[in-house]
């Protein structure tokens, strides 16, 4: 794999100069942009710390746009503003994760600076986070955050299709703020509650401490979620899956009655045909004094001179 790796590399290459040169169009849309993105494939704490960056840019006051790609989805038109009730077979499984919350305006668009001008002309938003974007030039950015695996790292350090990068490992020392997803990085993810996927009540993990359970992950490193009910004490059955993995019943219909536990992102998949043996793993990311500090240094920088506005997310 390692010739096709280096072809990559130079692909790579050559797509960043074209862009540098303006040969190929970058687009800015006349509100601030922030990237949030990784150069490896497969999951890093990206989604959850992108939730705490809108929590965080909202306690300012500002009205929060998102746009995405929408990977695993396809609709109809873009741009798709993603509403609680679009289906993520449109929308894709984060973009509707994110759109839950109600906290920000998402719109996906294989087009993103489309979608990111029709958030600012239509929705009025004030910031623009470009989430998994930090490979799509096309869309100016006023800065990057890159995060990455303390568990994982870079792999082996090569390229597609030889390793996991999508970009030379040089390219962190390129962006405006890396990240280090782990127990000793810049921040970690701890379980907060377990929510029904039917209906929307909650309860304490702890009420599944000691108990076997099924788990169920389709997300980019399966092994970081079982471990985490692990270390909350229950004993875990685990079914991986791939990411974006697209579920269907009987991913999750086990015939032996015990709780199923999943994660946020695969449960907006699987309300259609879940019940109430299935439950969604709610976390929370937590930031280290260090990663605290340097995201809202970031943020002050992103944001200096923006007004604030008394305006709740529709």
């Amino acid at each position: 794999m390692r010739p096709l790796a280096w072809l990559f590399g130079l692909i790579v290459r050559l797509r960043r100069w074209a862009y540098a040169r303006r040969w190929l169009t970058v687009e800015r849309v006349g509100v601030p942009v922030l990237v949030i993105g990784n150069i490896t494939v497969g999951g890093s704490g990206k989604t959850p710390l992108a939730l705490a960056l809108i929590d965080r840019l909202g306690a300012r006051g500002l009205r929060v746009g998102v746009v995405s790609r929408g990977y695993g989805g396809q609709a109809d038109r873009y741009p798709l503003v993603v509403s609680t009730a679009t289906p993520a077979t449109e929308a894709g499984d984060e973009p509707l994760l994110l759109a839950r919350t109600g906290r920000a305006v998402v719109a996906v668009d294989p087009v993103r600076p489309r979608a990111a001008r029709y958030l600012v002309e239509r929705y009025g938003v004030q910031v623009i986070l470009a989430d998994d974007g930090l490979q799509h030039y096309a869309l100016a950015r006023d800065a990057e955050i890159a995060v990455t695996d303390t568990r994982r790292g870079l792999g082996n350090g090569w390229l597609l299709p030889a390793g996991p990068l999508r970009e030379p490992a040089s390219r962190l020392n390129e962006v405006d703020l890396s990240l280090r997803h782990g127990r000793d990085g810049d921040f970690y993810l701890v379980p907060d509650q377990v929510t029904a996927v039917v209906g929307d009540h909650a309860r304490p993990l702890s009420d599944f401490e000691a108990a076997e359970v099924h788990a169920v992950a389709g997300i980019g490193d399966p092994e970081r979620f079982f471990a985490m009910l692990r270390d909350a004490g229950l004993r875990v059955i685990a079914h991986p899956m791939n990411d974006h993995h697209r579920f269907v019943r009987a991913d999750i219909d086990f015939d032996d009655g015990r709780p199923v536990l999943m994660t946020a992102k695969d449960a907006v998949k699987c309300s259609a045909f879940a019940d109430r043996r299935h439950w969604a793993v709610d976390v929370q990311p937590r930031l280290s004094a260090t990663g605290e500090r340097r995201i809202d240094a970031l943020l002050d920088r992103l944001c200096a001179g923006i007004p604030p506005q008394e305006i709740t997310p529709s």
